[in-house]
């Protein structure tokens, strides 16, 4: 029997015996690296792809040391693992909710027992500290739980109208063949959700992992072959977007593409995506999330500590590198300047190391290219405010970024409209309450936000004025829970795909309506 969905806990790593675990975790998962990973496709591994080259995976914490080398696929394996999903679509979309929903309960119970080896890659491959990267396998074993569950009230009876002499139904049936393509700064939740979202449906998947995450999306898909799910039904495909993925998005026979990620990225695939292809008789179904410009509100009434507290956990957990990341604190002039100074401070207080240390508040950015180009955001946010705290390099053998704040930051300016998504965070000021809400709605996005107030008309008009997918009222604006706090947002920041929400499913899904005269 299928028990209620709770959400999975968190670990506490002020406990010893959590921390000795976790630090084995991490010897265990050292001893894995340099090792070379195949795509798989068809149920088959693939070591040599028709491209000749590989993907190295390194700790952005520690350049030197190398995770391990992984396939990089071209437009022809893309094609083989069209073709084996297409194979396999007709015997899974056959398979009944329950049978396909156990593959998911199975997978969610073996990553319950290995949840820090995966934390552990997460630390060394994409540079999460412990807590980081332990909400974001509790994460993953969430998804694997709710959707399934999901499942199972999906092909249930659903209830329709009754119609004398006639038996009516609705059912849901899959789509087809699917691209998943997900992000790096979520390399296991954000992955394991949209993929198995989509399988757990009765769809066929082919995924197409970041490169800079091939590592964990390996043990995703290591995972899902050891609960024995079926060749063809999940495909693996390392390789740059711009081959392979783009390949994909434009083939007649893709029936979806589920994408995370930037913003230019997400509208050139919802662009291809709009335009048929000989052969194709659908229209195809994109599922975006592009990230945000995401701000904080903070009125002349709040609690300053819990505010300042919300602001700081926002701006710099992970590194800034969350789409739904405080890169704006909006403050009431009233309070501006003691908010300002509290923030400055506990930003100073932040520690900046390698994220395999129990005490790193911060490890390092992702990538080179995120690294330069957070760099030279703060070059461009100098010169548009003042800089109040960080604003350099960090120390160590890594993309370290001192956790950075730059004050009287116009609401037009660059670094307050762009998405840097790194560790940078805009302070502007408000003249009142109603300027405020100006200023957070003044963006092209609309992901997620806060707002802290003890005005309780406020609080509930703010309900309705800030214009996010995800708002927060007296608490930071990251770290949504599945089922509890549906994630997706507005405007340019996606498709309002409320992920871990209870219509998620029905994007992977369409409704057919049978009438029988009795």
């Amino acid at each position: 029997m299928v028990t209620e969905f709770t959400n999975e806990p968190l670990t506490d790593f002020s406990q010893p015996g959590n921390a000795k675990a976790f630090e084995a975790a991490l010897l265990k998962v050292k001893e894995s690296f340099g090792k070379k990973h195949p795509a798989w496709i068809g149920g088959k591994e693939i070591f040599e792809s028709s491209t000749g080259r590989e993907i190295v995976s390194r700790d952005p914490g520690e350049t030197e040391t190398i995770i391990g080398s992984y396939t990089s696929c071209g437009v022809e394996e893309a094609e083989q693992a069209m073709q084996a999903a297409l194979g396999a679509f007709d015997d899974w979309s056959m398979k009944t909710a329950k049978e396909r929903a156990q593959f998911l309960f199975d997978a969610a119970k073996i990553m319950r027992d290995r949840k820090h080896e995966f934390s552990a890659m997460m630390v060394f491959e994409v540079g999460k500290n412990r807590v980081e990267a332990d909400a974001d396998t509790a994460e993953a074993i969430d998804f694997l739980e709710f959707y399934g569950r999901e499942a199972l009230r999906y092909a249930a009876e659903q209830p329709v109208t009754p119609i004398p002499g006639e038996r009516n139904e609705l059912i849901y049936i899959p789509l087809g063949v699917g691209v998943v393509i997900p992000p790096w700064n979520f390399p296991l939740a954000i992955l394991a959700g949209m993929t198995t979202a989509a399988l757990v449906s009765g769809n066929t998947v082919i995924l197409k992992p970041a490169s800079d995450s091939p590592g964990i999306a390996t043990m995703f898909v290591d995972l899902m072959r050891e609960v024995g799910i079926p060749a063809g039904v999940l495909n693996f495909l390392p390789g740059p977007g711009a081959v392979a993925g783009e390949y994909l998005v434009n083939h007649p026979k893709t029936r979806f593409i589920s994408f995370t990620g930037s913003r230019d990225v997400g509208l050139g695939i919802i662009e291809k995506a709009a335009q048929a292809h000989e052969g194709q008789i659908w229209i195809k179904r994109v599922v975006a999330e592009m990230g945000g410009k995401d701000a904080i509100l903070v009125d002349e009434t709040a609690d300053l500590d819990a505010a300042a507290d919300g602001i700081v956990a926002s701006a710099f957990g992970y590194s800034g590198q969350k789409c739904s990341a405080c890169s704006r604190a909006i403050l009431h002039q009233d309070i501006y300047d003691e908010v300002l100074k509290k923030v400055v401070e506990k930003t100073q207080a932040l520690k900046v190391t390698h994220p395999s240390q129990a005490d790193a508040s911060m490890g390092p950015v992702s990538s080179e290219n995120a690294y330069k180009k957070i760099l030279d955001y703060i070059e461009i946010g100098k010169n548009e405010g003042n800089l109040v705290c960080g604003g350099e390099k960090a120390p160590g053998n890594g993309y370290y970024i001192q956790p950075t704040v730059i004050a009287d930051v116009s609401p037009d300016a660059r670094i307050a409209q762009e998405e840097i998504f790194g560790p940078v965070l805009a302070v502007i000021k408000a003249k009142d309450y109603e300027d405020g809400v100006q200023i957070f709605n003044g963006t092209v996005y609309g992901l997620t936000g806060g707002f802290f107030s003890k005005d309780r008309k406020r609080l509930d008009e703010a309900k309705r004025k800030l214009h996010v997918g995800n708002l927060y009222l007296n608490r930071k604006c990251t770290g949504a829970l599945v089922g509890g706090q549906p994630f997706g947002g507005f405007n340019m920041s996606g498709t309002d795909s409320k992920a871990g929400g209870r219509d998620y499913l029905l994007l992977f899904l369409q409704g057919k309506s049978i009438s029988e005269r009795i």
